[in-house]
């Protein structure tokens, strides 16, 4: 009890003890309140290394990388919320960046470049790395860019010339990568970009005394690569075997023959629109013409059958529907984002706990990609690996670049980043939506050979991984970090792109400070003993402030530290 209560309770008894008589009982003496002793306010801690780490580890998955003062706030806020509010955000589309440069030229200030036709057909790369790096949705273009890997198109003909073409099929992909599975399946297959690269569209229903017959390629691709794969799955993403021990395929050529059917009679909308019109038009879906769709029943997949008598679309939905029930569809999509985000050799019970939760078991929906990218960035083994010796993937090209670029934060002369890539394709052999096939550019299933394919495991960036490669990876890097405005392959007379290494200069003094930042940063608090007393060794010898982060940075750029994500 307080002194103030204290006194209270005694000058209560005393006028009590002093009733009767008829006299007044003598005033009581006047309370001086108590005052409590000055506090002083102490302002709240910030995040600790441990949750530094832990967000700088969530952000090397589920973004293009980001600075260090980014990372404190999702350490701060925490990594399940921040995900959470990064699902709020609206998409950073990117067709508004190439209509931006379209003005430009329509306008006539781009008039005296050189090539002014070639540099049109830069625009969609112009746009990708721009709106990339601009960006605030960041999880959802990383996201974006890891579906782009798997729903394959790729600069070829009609899809590099025409800037809206890979432009307007990348925004599918980024509206779509919070959505429904079944929403981005639908609204793949109707994009008049996968319709060129595939060939369904302008695809006629069959012509036997003409020797017309329907196209089977988008019909194929679209079970083998983007939704069931080649043989039925376990939850686990195992396979299932017949009892000749023989893997249980998931489709046939009839399959094939039957779906191609439903994928008839589709080309472009929009103006001036018509069956077989040469011209592409990106701006709309392709559209349905009936009279060229292949009509009757059509058998698909688990006994499925399309009766005879439905219109071209309804055909259509039918068979999204058919291939989006499929059990395989939660395990062999969900395996291949585990790949690309995460690691490369995820257990059977994360691919579980993923597809389960494609499945619809955490939010009750199936195809919910929030609750499938939730249980692919969030669970425990993205955290605690079952086995730490094949834990974690390669670094892409590409996002070695990105990282680079976003870690450092990046600055413009002109606050625009329109990067040609060129030298990243040069030195690399990867440009976003430029692999040499549908297969991507490299295959999920890819096991070099040696020490990962004896063990059972796979890697699938090692593919495109060459004496070629990896000395051009190098050399990228060398001149991002060590030359000025040659980050970025950029045209003028568009602003040119260095990386902001001002905090890291102020801390060069003290290399230990210096390395335990990047650390953060770059390799999430897991750099090497070794890896770390080579790097001090070479920063003994820099003196310079500025040289010696930049020495920190490339030296740790190019280490197994961060080349190979854990």
């Amino acid at each position: 009890m307080s002194r103030r209560a204290l006194a209270t309770l005694a000058i209560t008894a005393l006028i009590a003890g002093c009733g009767g008589g008829g006299s007044s009982p003598p005033a009581p003496p006047p309370i001086t309140p108590v005052q409590p002793p000055p506090t002083s306010v102490t302002p709240p801690a910030g995040p600790s290394r441990t949750e530094l780490a832990r967000a700088a580890k969530f952000a090397s998955r589920a973004t293009f990388g980001l600075p260090y003062k980014n990372i404190e706030d999702i350490a701060g806020q925490g990594v399940e919320d921040w995900l959470e509010d990064q699902f709020e955000l609206p998409p950073t589309e990117h067709k508004p960046a190439v209509d931006s440069l379209k003005a430009m030229r329509n306008g006539g200030r781009l008039r005296d470049f050189e090539a002014n036709m070639e540099l049109l057909f830069q625009f969609w790369r112009f746009a990708w790395w721009h709106q990339t790096m601009t960006a605030e949705d960041v999880v959802r273009q990383r996201v974006a860019f890891a579906l782009s890997e798997i729903f394959v198109v790729s600069n070829i003909d009609a899809l590099e010339i025409e800037p809206w073409a890979l432009t307007t099929y990348y925004d599918v992909l980024l509206r779509n990568a919070f959505g429904n599975f079944r929403d981005l399946l639908r609204d793949v297959a109707l994009h008049p970009a996968m319709g060129i690269y595939l060939s369904h569209v302008n695809n006629r229903k069959a012509d036997p005394e003409n020797n017309i017959f329907p196209d089977q390629n988008f019909a194929r691709e679209v079970m083998q690569l983007f939704s069931i794969g080649l043989f039925e799955l376990n939850i686990d993403g195992s396979p299932k075997f017949a009892a000749d021990g023989r893997p249980i395929p998931t489709y046939d050529n009839d399959d094939i023959a039957e779906f191609a059917k439903v994928f008839t009679g589709f080309s472009y909308g929009g103006r001036d629109a018509y069956f077989g019109k040469p011209w592409p038009w990106f701006l709309e879906p392709m559209a349905m013409y009936e009279e060229f769709h292949q009509p009757g029943e059509k058998r698909l997949l688990r006994g499925a059958v399309i009766p005879d008598g439905q219109t071209g679309m309804a055909d259509f939905e039918a068979a999204v529907d058919n291939l989006f029930e499929h059990p395989n569809v939660g395990p062999f999509i969900g395996r291949q984002l585990i790949q690309r985000l995460v690691t490369s050799n995820p257990s059977p019970a994360y691919v579980a706990r993923v597809a389960r939760a494609f499945n619809g078991q955490s939010s009750g929906e199936r195809g919910d990609m929030r609750a499938v990218l939730r249980a692919v960035l969030l669970d425990r083994e993205a955290w605690s690996p079952a086995n730490r010796e094949t834990a974690g993937k390669l670094r892409e090209p590409i996002l070695r670049l990105l990282a680079l670029a976003r870690q450092f934060d990046a600055t413009s002369d002109d606050d625009t980043f329109y990067n040609a890539g060129h030298r990243l394709y040069f030195f690399t052999s990867q440009h976003p939506l430029a692999s040499p096939s549908v297969f991507n550019f490299f295959l999920p299933t890819h096991a070099p050979a040696g020490d990962i394919a004896d063990a059972g495991l796979v890697a699938p960036e090692f593919q495109i991984t060459t004496p070629t490669t990896v000395i051009g990876a190098v050399n990228m890097v060398d001149l991002g970090i060590f030359q000025d405005k040659q980050l970025f392959d950029i045209p003028e007379p568009f602003g040119q792109v260095n990386l902001d290494l001002g905090d890291y200069v102020r801390l060069a003094d003290d290399p230990e400070a210096l390395l335990d930042r990047l650390d953060l940063v770059m390799t999430h608090g897991e750099m090497h003993d070794d890896t770390r007393a080579a790097i001090l060794g070479v920063l003994e010898a820099v003196d310079e402030p500025l040289s010696r982060a930049r020495h920190a940075v490339y030296l740790l750029s190019i280490s197994p530290d961060y080349v190979v994500e854990s």
